[in-house]
Protein backbone atom coordinates (compact mmCIF):
# COMPACT_ATOMS: atom_id res chain seq x y z
CA UNK A 1 0.00 0.00 0.00
CA UNK A 2 2.98 2.38 -0.23
CA UNK A 3 2.24 3.36 -3.47
CA UNK A 4 -1.25 4.39 -2.16
CA UNK A 5 0.20 6.48 0.40
CA UNK A 6 2.81 9.05 -1.43
CA UNK A 7 0.16 10.59 -3.52
CA UNK A 8 -2.48 10.54 -0.61
CA UNK A 9 0.25 12.57 1.28
CA UNK A 10 0.97 14.99 -0.90
CA UNK A 11 -2.61 14.95 -1.85
CA UNK A 12 -3.83 16.36 1.76
CA UNK A 13 -0.44 18.87 1.94
CA UNK A 14 -1.79 20.13 -0.90
CA UNK A 15 -5.25 20.77 0.03
CA UNK A 16 -3.68 21.99 3.75
CA UNK A 17 -2.20 25.02 1.50
CA UNK A 18 -5.22 25.78 -0.68
CA UNK A 19 -7.29 25.88 2.68
CA UNK A 20 -4.89 28.13 4.54
CA UNK A 21 -4.89 30.48 1.64
CA UNK A 22 -8.24 30.43 1.33
CA UNK A 23 -8.86 31.52 4.50
CA UNK A 24 -6.25 34.24 4.26
CA UNK A 25 -8.24 35.61 1.27
CA UNK A 26 -11.61 35.41 2.41
CA UNK A 27 -10.31 37.53 5.11
CA UNK A 28 -9.12 39.82 3.48
CA UNK A 29 -12.44 40.10 1.14
CA UNK A 30 -14.36 40.04 4.69
CA UNK A 31 -12.28 43.23 6.02
CA UNK A 32 -12.49 45.11 2.67
CA UNK A 33 -16.23 44.85 2.56
CA UNK A 34 -16.40 45.88 5.91
CA UNK A 35 -14.30 48.81 5.13
CA UNK A 36 -16.40 49.80 1.63
CA UNK A 37 -19.99 49.59 3.98
CA UNK A 38 -19.04 49.56 7.55
CA UNK A 39 -20.45 53.32 7.81
CA UNK A 40 -23.63 53.20 5.31
CA UNK A 41 -24.96 49.85 7.22
CA UNK A 42 -27.05 50.52 10.41
CA UNK A 43 -27.78 47.21 12.61
CA UNK A 44 -31.42 46.52 11.14
CA UNK A 45 -29.72 46.00 7.67
CA UNK A 46 -27.26 43.99 8.97
CA UNK A 47 -29.05 41.38 10.95
CA UNK A 48 -31.48 40.96 7.60
CA UNK A 49 -28.85 40.92 5.36
CA UNK A 50 -26.84 38.03 7.60
CA UNK A 51 -30.00 35.83 7.78
CA UNK A 52 -29.66 32.92 7.12
CA UNK A 53 -32.85 30.90 5.05
CA UNK A 54 -33.02 27.55 6.18
CA UNK A 55 -34.09 25.50 2.61
CA UNK A 56 -33.12 21.82 2.09
CA UNK A 57 -30.38 21.04 0.12
CA UNK A 58 -31.99 19.21 -3.66
CA UNK A 59 -28.91 16.92 -3.76
CA UNK A 60 -28.46 16.38 -0.05
CA UNK A 61 -30.00 12.45 -0.78
CA UNK A 62 -27.42 11.76 -3.84
CA UNK A 63 -24.22 12.82 -1.64
CA UNK A 64 -24.73 10.83 1.02
CA UNK A 65 -25.90 7.89 -1.84
CA UNK A 66 -22.49 8.79 -3.38
CA UNK A 67 -20.69 8.76 -0.04
CA UNK A 68 -22.03 5.53 0.82
CA UNK A 69 -21.62 3.65 -2.88
CA UNK A 70 -17.81 4.87 -2.77
CA UNK A 71 -17.41 3.41 0.88
CA UNK A 72 -19.19 0.49 -0.20
CA UNK A 73 -17.29 -0.17 -3.22
CA UNK A 74 -13.81 0.66 -1.58
CA UNK A 75 -14.67 -1.99 1.20
CA UNK A 76 -15.46 -4.50 -1.25
CA UNK A 77 -12.67 -3.88 -3.20
CA UNK A 78 -10.56 -4.40 -0.43
CA UNK A 79 -12.37 -7.98 0.72
CA UNK A 80 -12.12 -9.20 -3.11
CA UNK A 81 -8.28 -7.96 -3.30
CA UNK A 82 -7.67 -9.78 -0.31
CA UNK A 83 -9.07 -13.07 -1.49
CA UNK A 84 -7.22 -12.61 -5.05
CA UNK A 85 -4.26 -12.26 -3.19
CA UNK A 86 -5.21 -15.54 -0.77
CA UNK A 87 -6.17 -17.37 -3.35
CA UNK A 88 -2.54 -17.00 -6.01
CA UNK A 89 -0.01 -16.67 -2.77
CA UNK A 90 -2.04 -17.97 0.01
CA UNK A 91 0.73 -19.08 2.37
CA UNK A 92 3.74 -20.19 0.71
CA UNK A 93 7.04 -20.64 2.57
CA UNK A 94 9.25 -19.06 -0.02
CA UNK A 95 12.69 -16.73 0.38
CA UNK A 96 12.92 -13.28 1.01
CA UNK A 97 13.65 -12.12 -2.74
CA UNK A 98 9.80 -14.07 -3.56
CA UNK A 99 8.39 -12.93 -0.21
CA UNK A 100 8.98 -9.67 -1.37
CA UNK A 101 7.55 -10.17 -4.77
CA UNK A 102 4.98 -11.74 -3.09
CA UNK A 103 4.19 -8.75 -1.38
CA UNK A 104 4.22 -6.41 -4.28
CA UNK A 105 2.23 -8.24 -5.71
CA UNK A 106 -0.40 -8.49 -3.34
CA UNK A 107 -0.29 -4.67 -2.62
CA UNK A 108 -0.72 -4.46 -6.81
CA UNK A 109 -4.14 -6.26 -6.31
CA UNK A 110 -5.40 -4.47 -3.45
CA UNK A 111 -4.50 -1.15 -5.09
CA UNK A 112 -6.34 -1.85 -8.05
CA UNK A 113 -9.87 -3.68 -6.15
CA UNK A 114 -9.89 -0.83 -3.97
CA UNK A 115 -9.88 1.66 -7.21
CA UNK A 116 -11.90 -0.08 -8.80
CA UNK A 117 -14.50 -1.14 -7.06
CA UNK A 118 -14.44 2.32 -5.56
CA UNK A 119 -14.94 3.73 -8.89
CA UNK A 120 -17.88 1.28 -9.87
CA UNK A 121 -19.66 2.60 -6.28
CA UNK A 122 -19.86 5.73 -8.24
CA UNK A 123 -21.10 4.98 -11.13
CA UNK A 124 -23.66 3.10 -9.51
CA UNK A 125 -24.24 6.23 -7.35
CA UNK A 126 -24.44 8.41 -10.79
CA UNK A 127 -26.80 5.71 -12.24
CA UNK A 128 -29.44 5.78 -9.30
CA UNK A 129 -29.28 9.70 -9.91
CA UNK A 130 -30.18 9.58 -13.41
CA UNK A 131 -32.83 6.93 -12.98
CA UNK A 132 -34.10 9.68 -10.03
CA UNK A 133 -34.20 12.38 -12.22
CA UNK A 134 -35.34 11.11 -15.27
CA UNK A 135 -38.65 10.23 -12.72
CA UNK A 136 -38.81 13.04 -12.03
CA UNK A 137 -39.01 15.00 -15.34
CA UNK A 138 -41.64 12.51 -16.57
Amino acid sequence: MDFIMVPAIIGIITLGIYKMFELFARRRERLAIIEKFGANIDAATLEEACKIHARPAKNAAFNTLKIACLLLGIGLGLLIGFFISYACYGTFQTNSEQQNLINDMSEIILGASTLLFGGLGLVVAFVIEMRDYKKQEK
